[in-house]
């Protein structure tokens, strides 16, 4: 019997949340809805059939799975810490980026955070 669990994310973009899960190497397809006409939901397959899905619910993607059936390489609290930092960033850099931003460096400090360097000429 499966018993889905509802993750909040306050994950809003689709595109940058494609992004994030492509950096960490996660595969996903994206399913269109007939019924949802501005929205898609992101579906992560595993191998057991008990996929991973991001779903709209109007004001963010909430992860739905069953975690009894959980198959990835990290720990639901990993994936979802991985992919909130990674997100973030995916975020930063593209909102900078419309802002006339250009990024000069990244790295990954020994703590786990990441700094990044923009500039911007006038």
């Amino acid at each position: 019997m499966s018993h889905f669990s509802y993750i909040s994310t306050k994950i809003q973009n689709i595109q940058y949340l494609k992004k994030a899960l492509l950096n960490l190497d996660i595969q996903f397809v994206i399913q269109n809805s007939p019924v949802k006409l501005n929205n898609s939901n992101l579906v992560i397959s595993q191998n057991n059939g008990y996929d991973i899905e991001f779903n709209w619910n109007g004001k963010e993607y909430e992860l739905i799975t069953d975690l009894s059936f959980w198959q990835q390489k990290w720990s639901v609290e990993t994936f979802m810490d991985k992919l909130k930092q990674t997100y973030a960033n995916e975020t930063i850099v593209n909102e900078s980026e419309k802002q006339g931003f250009q990024k000069i460096r990244q790295s990954n400090n020994n703590n786990g955070e990441i700094s990044i360097l923009f500039e911007r000429w006038k």
